[in-house]
């Protein structure tokens, strides 16, 4: 009986062990799925994650903290074919199952939106929710910028140009890196200016008796409704006017003013055909969206397709409002999904070729801000923005049309079409022509811009090669601002780098397979 005790304990003793399983090594586990990883890869920071983790985190613009209180930076991914054999070595050794698929999409969206919604406020995410003079307060690497609250002004045209725009060391950026986001860090459309000066053509003399109270109640809002809807015309002049100036300072009137009777009603004078009226009226639209708790019930209010006609079709002084509007809207995170699905990508392209140089400047700011979501990089690339941006390097739209590519850059699909519209050979010419001493701005962005198509692309490389990369990058590296050096430093790197088989590969029939397909029905962009 001992002995059949015994038996029978080490049997279960036996059964007990295997059942246990083998617990992975926590390197192995990707810390935002929580999952055996499929496809490591290392991301610039050092860390490694599951590939599907970083794309659905650069999806959101999230940047998750982790377990030691750092941030990675998802900019660049490189696959870890050391720790994949590891955990191939590791699956084989213990018996367990060797992970054959990526990881569930909507399983690690559930985890990164989770993740999201525990998460403290980070320094990245207050650029889009925390006011604008917050956010220039917070960028301690750039220059100071003066903003104030000063906005469209009755001013004189001759106004210096120097007035509305920054410096280009304002447009000095690096793409696609969290901590250092690719913002123009403008936040006030051109048409603004702070000091009082004549008036425009749009303006006439204003009425006394129409000067609004310093501070506007409930009161003031009607009266303002009654007086823009009466019938005579002269009326409704004198009244947008005076409503535009009450908004262009006081910030208490932009918030109280800002209410769905008061849009409703302006919204009918943006269709308005006196020039006074709509001019002013878009004007006015401008000043209140500069309040950040505006910018939300501007969109909501259902503005945004009249203000997208005036940009089509309005007066010319009003074209260039209602670029600035469109921008200063696109500045809150929430309106640029909504402000791209409402039609105003294709206005905006357009727009980049007005003859008025606020209207081109404030619409490729526009199209920047809007371009940091992906379903509309994805209409980008659908409305040809691609080749139409790369038409415009050389005008003196290049610093901001710089900062849409970088972004288009980001995603596959304007990777692709960029690589298809020969973006490597035109950004290398323009990198060949820049003065580096005039325009250190506009070459980083250059660079940034190659790098991001550099990633994970087969065929930059022979892009790269036939438009004599390595030479202009030598001369980046040695004379480039520093963040211009590093990329150039790395990308020499990469064309210097002989992958298995390179030998034999034919580049000259690669190049020449065209644009959407080789022969063997290969997409020409590879993702490793």
């Amino acid at each position: 009986m001992a002995g059949n005790s015994k038996f029978r304990r080490w049997r279960f003793s036996l059964h007990k062990s295997k059942s246990e399983k083998p617990k992975p090594s926590d390197e192995f586990i990707c810390p935002i799925s929580g999952s055996l990883m499929f496809d490591p890869v290392v991301v610039s920071s050092g860390q490694t994650f599951e590939r599907t983790s970083v794309d659905i985190c650069n999806h959101f613009n999230f940047i998750p903290v982790l377990s030691d209180g750092s941030k990675p930076d998802f900019s660049t991914v490189i696959p870890n074919l050391a720790l994949k054999k590891a955990i191939t070595n590791w699956c084989v050794t213990t018996g367990t199952d060797l992970p054959r698929y990526a990881p569930d999409y909507n399983s690690v969206t559930d985890s990164v939106k989770s993740l999201m919604s525990n998460s403290v406020q980070t320094e990245s995410d207050s650029r889009f929710r925390d006011s604008e003079r917050d956010l220039l307060n917070r960028v301690t690497e750039k220059p100071k910028v003066i903003l104030t609250h000063a906005v469209t002004q009755l001013n004189n045209r001759s106004t210096p140009k120097c007035q509305f725009y920054s410096s280009s060391s304002e447009e000095s950026v690096l793409a696609n890196v969290p901590d250092t986001p690719p913002l123009p860090f403008v936040t006030r459309p051109s048409c603004y200016t702070s000091s009082p000066s004549a008036s425009t053509s749009s303006e006439i003399v204003l009425d006394e008796t129409l000067e609004p109270n310093s501070n506007p109640n409930s009161s003031d809002e009607q009266n303002f409704i009654t007086k823009l809807q009466s019938v005579d015309v002269y009326e409704q002049e004198q009244t947008v006017i005076a409503l535009r100036k009450v908004t262009r300072t006081d910030e208490e009137a932009r918030v109280s003013l800002c209410t769905p009777r008061l849009l409703a009603t302006l919204r009918n004078c943006l269709v308005s055909r006196y020039v006074v009226v709509q001019t002013n009226a878009v004007a006015a639209l401008v000043n209140l969206s500069l309040e950040k708790s505006n910018k939300l019930k501007i969109v909501r209010s259902g503005i945004v397709p009249v203000l997208i006609d005036v940009l089509k079709a309005g007066f010319v002084e009003s074209q260039e409002h209602a670029a600035g509007a469109l921008f200063s809207l696109a500045l809150e995170e929430e309106n640029k999904t909504a402000i791209g699905v409402l039609g105003a990508l294709q206005p905006l392209l357009h727009a980049l070729h007005s003859d008025s140089e606020r209207t081109r400047h404030d619409s490729a700011l526009a199209l920047y801000h809007l371009s940091l979501v992906q379903s509309n990089r994805v209409k980008l690339v659908k409305l040809g923005a691609p080749s139409t941006l790369l038409s415009m390097l050389e005008t003196g739209l290049a610093g901001r049309v710089l900062l849409v590519l970088c972004n288009l850059a980001a995603s596959s699909e304007g990777k692709s079409a960029l690589l298809d519209a020969n973006a490597v050979e035109c950004l290398f010419n323009k990198l060949r022509t820049e003065d580096v001493d005039s325009a250190e701005s506009t070459r980083e962005n250059c660079v940034a811009c190659l790098y991001s198509l550099s990633q994970g692309s087969m065929r930059f490389k022979g892009l790269a090669k036939a438009a004599r990369a390595v030479e202009v990058l030598r001369v980046v590296e040695e004379k480039g601002s520093e963040r211009a050096r590093e990329k150039a430093k790395r990308m020499i790197t990469m064309l210097r780098e002989r992958d298995d088989g390179e030998e034999s590969m034919d580049w000259d029939a690669l190049l020449e397979g065209g644009s959407s397909h080789n022969r063997y029905g290969c997409n020409n962009s590879t993702q490793f």
